[in-house]
């Protein structure tokens, strides 16, 4: 995608030879290398607690690494950081091209490209019969593994578009390239890296993050918004124990009902919506009027990309107030359970204790960590029947919300949209959390950011049956 905003500068032929430059790089190389990616279980640290030793991460570097001196990129230097105790970090940086810009001119004219390696869980039991989350399948134009959309493909992107402008001699300004191993785990490793670097990215004037989702495979999308997360362990313990449920049954209270009746003091079970005030922001005008447009070219898609079983449908509400609750609302999903065994395995028997993993997204402009404490305290207040309750916070990310894109950049991406797709550039927010911009943000409060990505309906990234839409990629 970084390709489109510099292909608008060429000649038609150039935008011609560079079209089939990348169409031939991906097909010929980047396509196989995704998939030697997707055989690579190396799961974020959060999930792995051997990622230090196993050698995973180290493998998909080498990977990435040795396919980058293959290609026809020059004048850059590339590099593995590492810090102690931290995950390691793929640093490349290209050299400007521009006629008479200085060093300090490129330096304060960066263009700052992101993506990470690291993955989620496979859920290899959940996949189709004849997919895998590491065995990469090919089918109808899709490439299906984990990681491949989310993130693998973004460092092949970047630098393929890179060279494809060095191939047509078209001129660019200076660009560093990072490739993350811990965004998975909320990037908690990477603001380390950024202040270790911070003198050697200089000052990026945009910053092109390929780690987002598009609303469909036929045009160009900006993401506008990013929401933050909150993830915590709520546990209830209330017997020792567990006991026969003949006979303390009705006399000590479920554990289950306990963190039923926990629940409800944050999230209204008929129709999901949290109840904590703290947790919702006003949300801009701007935002409103681009999940209308949105909402008016999907349409349907909105509800129609997700799995529902037969007979089921979604929240019942207009399809941009449905964009609105994935992007701007808070929402409550429980990811995760302890303390109750598997039917098959399931005695006569009340059980001493019932812990839930909790994942709470947040709106882009609220500060997560504060509403982590929020849940924490309101969970853990006067518990009922005076059990044992506990809500630890694991990890609280903030999420991002786009400064308005100033006229060059506004114009440039609506040309690259209508020169590719033939359609009209269209923007909207982003239900999951890419922490590093937020970050970002902060650091770099008068930078242009472009967030984009691959990951469109069905794609199902962090889920089974994960694909990259190939044909869509590569454009």
């Amino acid at each position: 995608f970084f390709f489109h905003f510099i292909k608008i500068m060429a000649s038609k032929q150039q935008a011609a030879a560079i079209d089939s430059f990348v169409k031939k790089t991906w097909e010929a190389s980047v396509t196989p290398q995704l998939e030697e990616y997707i055989k690579i279980p190396n799961q974020s640290p959060i999930f792995d607690p051997e990622w230090a030793t196993n050698g995973y991460q180290e493998m998909v570097v080498d990977l990435f690494l040795n396919w980058l001196k293959q290609q026809p990129l020059s004048n850059y230097n590339a590099e593995v950081v590492s810090l102690p105790n931290l995950t390691p970090l793929i640093f490349v940086e290209v050299e400007s091209s521009i006629p008479g810009e200085s060093k300090e001119q490129s330096m304060e004219n960066t263009v700052l490209c992101y993506g990470h390696f690291d993955k989620q869980p496979p859920l290899t039991e959940s996949w189709d019969k004849n997919l895998h989350p590491y065995k990469p399948v090919q089918k109808d134009g899709k490439l299906y593994g984990r990681g491949g959309a989310d993130d693998g493909y973004a460092f092949y992107g970047a630098i393929t578009a890179i060279a494809a402008l060095q191939q047509q001699n078209i001129p660019h300004g200076r660009c560093v390239i990072i490739i993350e191993g811990c965004e998975e785990s909320g990037s908690v490793h990477l603001p380390a890296y950024i202040e270790h670097l911070a003198d050697r990215i200089g000052t990026p004037s945009l910053i092109v993050c390929l780690d987002s989702g598009s609303g469909n495979y036929e045009q160009l999308w900006l993401t506008t918004s990013l929401r933050g997360i909150v993830v915590g362990d709520l546990r209830v313990d209330i017997l020792k124990e567990g006991v026969h449920s003949g006979k303390a049954s009705g006399v000590a209270p479920s554990s289950f009902r306990i963190i039923r009746n926990l629940l409800d003091r944050i999230e209204d079970s008929s129709s999901g919506e949290i109840k904590l005030p703290e947790l919702f922001v006003d949300i801009p005008e701007r935002r409103i009027e681009q999940a209308q447009k949105a909402a008016e070219e999907l349409g349907d898609l909105i509800t129609e990309e997700l799995p529902f079983v037969d007979g089921a449908h979604s929240v019942d509400l207009p399809n941009h107030e449905l964009i609105l609750n994935k992007t701007w609302r808070p929402a409550l999903s429980t990811t995760g359970v302890d303390g109750i065994p598997k039917p098959q395995d399931a005695g006569n028997v009340l059980r001493s204790f019932t812990a839930l993993t909790l994942s709470m997204r947040v709106p882009p402009t609220l500060d997560a960590a504060t509403a982590g404490e929020k849940m924490k305290q309101v969970l853990e207040k006067d518990p009922p029947y005076n059990a044992q309750v506990d809500c630890n916070i694991k990890k609280s990310g903030s999420g991002w919300n786009s400064p308005a894109l100033e006229d060059w950049l506004s114009t440039a991406v609506e040309d690259a949209g209508q020169a590719i797709f033939k359609k009209p550039t269209l923007y909207q927010g982003e239900g999951g959390s890419i922490p590093f911009m937020g970050m970002l943000g902060k650091r770099f409060p008068k930078c242009q950011f472009v967030i984009t990505g691959v990951l469109g309906p069905n794609s199902n990234a962090h889920g089974p049956n994960e694909f990259i839409h190939l044909s869509y990629s590569q454009k």
